[in-house]
């Protein structure tokens, strides 16, 4: 029998289980509670509760990714993300390249090399989300082009999450830039080292038959809850804006691709 070429078989229906359902919910309502715990507890949560948050996240992502390509796939790809983002991180800290003059405080334990552990899970939290809101607006990659294309918007979808991320987590002492830069504090550098550095995990990773109704999940739900949080609850009202203008662009041209598709 005559093997279709991957790129003209019929996409696979991708079902969400209880298990993924609960993760996600664990991992959303950990991220609504912090605010809670904050106000209970001060300040000095902030660190053990975002780890928890990330780990959940991580493991909602991760338990898709395994339901749709099995294990042996989803590990191989963890592996690429976190330690391409390990690697990216430790050269950054210690040089200023690609993303800027930074150091990370002992706020955040363990480390490797000065680079907290959570890190590289925090690279593979969205990754596979980019990915997914990719596919959709760059749904044909049988072109270099198209490719290419692909590991860009890839690239955009995830580096446009860190315009609200990185303000928050300077705000939380997690790290310190040298030289603050004009965005909230935050260099433009910054921004290009993570759009060269996700650009080349794609590149690395070559994701396909990508589950995209469960990771659009998880990109669209981080969206709202960092909208809302910074807006609302932790009073960067600036990154709040900006962020969700940007996140929200990508999820609407993801939505409007996927919607009109053939």
């Amino acid at each position: 029998m005559t093997t279709l070429p991957r790129f003209i078989r019929k996409p696979q229906i991708h079902t969400m289980t209880v298990w993924q359902y609960g993760l996600i919910a664990l991992w959303a309502l950990a991220m609504i509670t912090l605010p809670i715990g904050r106000w209970v507890a001060g300040d000095a949560i902030i660190p053990g509760w975002t780890t928890m948050a990330a780990i959940l996240q991580s493991a909602a992502a991760f338990s898709v990714l395994v339901a749709a390509w099995g294990w042996h796939r989803a590990i191989r790809t963890f592996f690429i993300i976190a330690l391409i983002g390990w690697a990216a991180e430790f050269v950054g800290h210690q040089t200023g390249f690609p993303f800027g003059h930074y150091t990370y405080t002992d706020v955040l334990h363990p480390q490797i090399g000065g680079v907290p552990l959570l890190i590289p899970i925090a690279w593979f939290m969205l990754m596979p989300s980019a990915w997914a809101m990719a596919q959709c607006i760059i749904p044909d990659r049988t072109t270099l082009k198209s490719r290419l294309a692909f590991v860009g918007v890839s690239a955009l979808a995830l580096t446009v999450w860190d315009l609200f991320l990185d303000p928050q987590m300077v705000g939380w002492g997690f790290w310190e830039w040298a030289q603050p830069g004009i965005y909230f504090g935050i260099p433009l550098q910054n921004y290009a080292g993570w759009f060269a550095v996700s650009a080349l995990i794609t590149l690395v990773a070559q994701p396909q038959d990508l589950p995209i109704p469960s990771l659009a999940l998880i990109y669209g739900l981080v969206w709202f809850l960092q909208m809302v949080g910074l807006g609302v609850f932790w009073g960067q009202i600036g990154p709040a804006l900006v962020g969700s203008v940007a996140m929200g662009s990508i999820l609407l041209a993801a939505y409007y691709r996927k919607r009109n598709a053939p």
